[in-house]
């Protein structure tokens, strides 16, 4: 965890905006403003899976340097305010997160829930807006986004046994080829919404991508198979080229509204 006070809510990761593609990485580091300390937590919690997704900033980076494409990466910790939820989901700002008490978040008073939406939550979102809508500019065309996660290898008690999982909800155009592309490599146990469900209402990928129309998809690597930089690099090597060919697929860069089943848009 890195402290600084001036605190940038996200970076950008620049690449050829033509390429029609967007990366998101919403959980990608597990930084606070200096103002909020360590949330009331010893540091090594911040070395978890509660604070960040481990090894995403890594494997997105490089992903967007072999396909050359932008990325949106979110610098605070999903402990302060977690940029995939929707503004009233009960999780946005987690109080107890798989058996740690965050005290820092307790009690939250609703001005300080706000001074973190308007401070981080927000501008990220508007950062990930911007770049969406300067690719589909400079691309003519709907863009391609894909968000990178990363998920603890146990949970609750249950060992998962995915090594990575795509999540969506009703547009398969991304998801259903980027399963079949990766299933192929037998080694590999692919999730289909695993190991969690790819429709979440509020979620980033409903925000910017299903109520666009635009073809997208969420991937979860498994935590230890990329905790190590020489490993991160070489997921984003395995999945480049997948993610190129589906780039190329002729409805990927199409505006087409499935809606979702979390509900009406």
């Amino acid at each position: 965890m890195t402290r600084s006070t001036v605190f940038a809510p996200f970076d950008i990761v620049e690449g050829d905006r033509k390429r029609g593609i967007v990366l998101l990485a919403d959980h990608a580091r597990r930084d606070l403003p200096e103002e909020y300390g360590s949330l009331g937590l010893p540091a090594a919690e911040f070395d978890r899976h509660i604070a960040y997704d481990i090894g995403v900033e890594t494997v997105t980076r490089e992903l967007a340097a072999f396909l050359g494409v932008p990325a949106v990466l979110a610098n605070f910790s999903r402990l302060l305010i977690d940029p995939n939820r929707g503004e009233d989901d009960p999780t946005l700002i987690r109080q107890l997160y798989d058996g740690t008490v965050i005290s820092g978040n307790y009690p939250l008073a609703l001005k300080e829930r706000e001074r973190r939406l308007d401070r981080f939550y927000r501008p990220y979102h508007d950062a990930v807006g911007a770049m969406i809508a300067s690719v589909a500019q400079a691309s003519a065309s709907a863009p391609f986004i894909l968000s990178i996660h990363s998920f603890t290898p146990f949970m609750q008690g249950f060992v998962r046994p995915w090594h990575i999982g795509v999540l969506w909800d009703r547009d398969d155009r991304v998801a259903r080829p980027l399963i079949d592309m990766l299933a192929e490599d037998k080694s590999l146990i692919v999730g289909d919404n695993q190991p969690y469900d790819g429709a979440l209402r509020g979620d980033t990928m409903f925000r910017h991508a299903i109520v666009n129309g635009f073809a997208h998809a969420l991937i979860e690597i498994r935590q230890d198979l990329i905790a190590d930089r020489q490993d991160a690099v070489a997921w984003a090597e395995r999945l480049a080229p997948v993610v190129d060919a589906i780039n190329r697929r002729p409805d990927i860069h199409q505006v087409k509204r499935f809606g979702s089943r979390t509900g009406p848009l």
